[in-house]
């Protein structure tokens, strides 16, 4: 009974022993009696105890940390660089039996390629170029790998830095380079600002001068159509005179009558002198005439009263 109890658990001990499992990121590779035999992909798996070994490789993305490094310059800087690098497996065999120990392998080949990278570069170049670092370096890796039956997939620069004195001059670099960029922004500031004020004034200065020649036509014209409308209204006035004239029919005596009304007004003034026009003698001599005319029918009506009053004395006689 004892014997087969220990036959029973040796069976189940071998069992155990021959029953893998291979995850859906892994792949499997079994060996019989130190030679290759076959890939055992994802799932349940058996090999023969003792006689076969499986190995087992993650084949997700994996990331190996650079350890810092100095690393000297085209200009003769001496910086540290600290970088990762992110690979992936895409053939279990090659991993295995081409390289040993490959992350070792893998951050040696970096830190070399890093030196050689950055060496061809000058310190503002390093500082400012990092993609430019990070995709020159990934070909090279990736390149160096492929043998090895992996894929690098990216490599992330995680700082550069220089000396401390490369770090101060830097700094006071930068702060003249901001003094200066804030100087030029406020004397900019200030162009602007007068060029926008005298763009102000002169537009308003138009707008003015504008303006007052708009003012100046709008009262021209305005005297215009004044001079206009009193020059119609006179017009019309001496034609109405000049028809109510000639309608009326007037005589000579009416004439000369209204000559010496205007005459009475022109004398009214302060002038000593009054020059009449050549055309005022026919008047004057109309005058001459109307006065010959009052004087006669003023003695004849002085005859008629005379004999008036003789005859009615001659009566009372």
């Amino acid at each position: 009974m004892i014997v087969w109890i220990v036959l029973a658990v040796v069976i189940l001990i071998i069992a155990i022993t021959g029953i893998k499992i291979v995850r859906p990121f892994q792949r499997g590779l079994v060996e019989r009696l130190g030679k290759y035999n076959r890939e055992a992909s994802s799932g349940l798996q058996f090999i023969i105890p003792f006689f076969e070994r499986m190995v087992k490789l993650d084949l997700r993305e994996m990331v190996i940390d650079v350890p810092p490094q100095e690393v000297i310059t085209n200009d003769n800087v001496i910086v540290t660089v600290d970088a990762i690098v992110y690979y992936q497996i895409v053939d279990a065999f090659r991993v295995v039996y081409n390289v040993s120990e490959f992350e070792s392998a893998a951050t040696k080949l970096a830190q070399t390629n890093l030196r050689n990278v950055i060496g061809e570069m000058e310190l503002d170049q390093t500082l400012t170029s990092r993609e430019r670092i990070n995709t020159k370096l990934r070909d090279v890796l990736d390149e160096a790998t492929d043998k090895w039956g992996v894929k690098v997939t990216r490599v992330e620069i995680k700082k550069i830095d220089p000396p401390q004195d490369i770090m101060d001059a830097m700094s006071k670099q930068m702060k003249a380079e901001r003094t200066k960029r804030a100087v030029i922004l406020e004397a900019e500031g200030y162009k602007q600002s007068e060029i926008t004020k005298a763009e102000g004034d002169k537009q308003s200065a138009i707008l003015k001068a504008e303006g007052e020649a708009e003012a100046v036509k709008r009262v021209a014209e305005a005297e215009k159509y004044k001079l206009i409308a009193e020059a119609e209204g006179q017009a019309n006035a001496i034609l109405n005179v000049f028809n109510a004239i000639h309608e009326g029919k007037p005589d000579e005596e009416l004439i000369t009558i209204r000559y010496l009304d205007a005459l009475k007004n022109i004398a009214d003034g302060r002038a000593s002198k009054i020059f009449l026009p050549f055309e005022a003698s026919k008047l004057l001599s109309s005058l001459g005439a109307i006065g010959e005319m009052f004087n006669e029918k003023a003695s004849g009506s002085e005859s008629e009263e005379k004999t008036n009053k003789g005859k009615q004395s001659g009566r009372g006689t």
